[in-house]
């Protein structure tokens, strides 16, 4: 039994003196392509790693959720039925909003004692994704629900976009949901279709590597939400200079307006929303690029598209700390690093690197 599993059960039976009915996990994820372009519907790769969050649960038949995190030091408590409504401003937010989510579509009448723990630093990672999935998993065990894996990626995100309030898309939950060993996932956020690309025999070995920049941020308290409402107002002006029809604000993204009406208006744009943009059509070029690379079997195309990625988020995106960057930079310059880049927003946490292991 991996460690963190042995680590929840060992805290939940010192906790309720008996030990758990059952316990789950789900990985974390990392994105060498398609950063900052879920949100606007464009498409993403990822790999799961082997690292995650484990929990350690039993049902409370009283409807009571009691949960517990060893990177918290305050238990969290409600009823499945009336989750409080306003954020509480703590770790325990995210599953607050999964349970009313999960609520509004399945009623639930058991609720669960648990204990949860990451097996790395938080950010960058997924982490708070991988919490609501594995969260949603044993609460959804105890109340008989099955969910469709759709189902289960579309409660997630709702938690983190209207109980939490970061204006996420659905690639971190869609990779910890379908990812494969082995394989690359390669989706189209516009519809949900996805591919899982194997890994080709005769690609060069290599291995997934984490270097944490020692930072760790709320992404609703970044500037991850400004840089979604830039690429919806860059996408509602393109419209608007090009005639097209633009509807609702929020209902816009850059997915909607061609490449070619970009390239003719991005003059007209403010220089924020022309960055944010050039990265996104950029952004989605590489993806269909490194998808085609890694069916070949060439990591190091791949790996110079992910760096590229990188570059672009620097500098068109304008996210990353100094920390982050350093990490960048210093990434590009090693021999035996196919290539890499910020994982997540860039606004906290890691970088990720395909190393040869040799």
């Amino acid at each position: 039994m991996p460690h963190s599993s042995l680590n929840v059960t060992h805290h939940f039976e010192e906790i309720y003196h008996r030990s758990p009915e059952h316990t789950a996990f789900t990985p974390y994820r990392v994105c060498p392509l398609g950063a900052h372009s879920d949100h606007q519907l464009g498409k993403i790769t990822g790999f799961a790693i082997d690292k995650g969050i484990y929990i350690a649960y039993g049902p409370k038949m009283n409807g009571v959720v009691e949960i517990s995190s060893l990177q918290f030091p305050k238990r969290a408590q409600w009823h499945v039925s009336s989750a409080p409504t306003d954020k509480q401003d703590d770790w325990a937010d995210h599953l607050r909003g999964a349970t009313i989510a999960l609520n509004r579509r399945y009623p639930l009448r058991v609720g669960l004692c648990a204990v949860l723990d990451g097996e790395l630093p938080i950010g960058g990672l997924s982490s708070s994704a991988a919490v609501i999935i594995t969260f949603l998993s044993a609460l959804c065990h105890l109340n008989g629900i099955l969910l469709l894996p759709s189902e289960l990626i579309e409660i997630s995100q709702e938690a983190e976009n209207k109980y939490v309030g970061v204006s996420c898309g659905r690639l971190d939950q869609s990779c910890e949901v379908y990812c494969r060993k082995d394989h690359l996932l390669y989706m189209d956020m516009r519809d949900g279709s996805y591919e899982l690309i194997p890994t080709a025999p005769s690609m060069k070995p290599f291995e997934i590597a984490i270097f944490f920049s020692g930072l760790e941020r709320s992404l609703a308290s970044s500037k991850f939400n400004m840089r979604v409402d830039e690429c919806r107002s860059a996408a509602y002006a393109l419209k608007a200079f090009s005639g097209m029809e633009y509807g609702k604000f929020e209902e816009t993204n850059l997915r909607d307006v061609p490449y070619e009406t970009y390239l003719q208006y991005k003059d007209k744009l403010p220089e924020n929303w022309a960055k944010r943009a050039e990265h996104w059509y950029t952004e989605f070029a590489r993806v269909e690029a490194g998808a085609e690379a890694w069916r070949r079997g060439d990591i190091e195309e791949f790996g110079r598209l992910s760096f590229e990625s990188g570059f672009s988020s620097i500098h068109n995106w304008e996210t990353g700390s100094p920390e982050l960057i350093k990490l960048y930079e210093i990434m590009t310059h090693i021999d035996g690093i196919y290539g890499g880049r910020f994982s997540g927003a860039g606004f906290k946490g890691c970088c990720m690197a395909l190393i040869d292991p040799a």
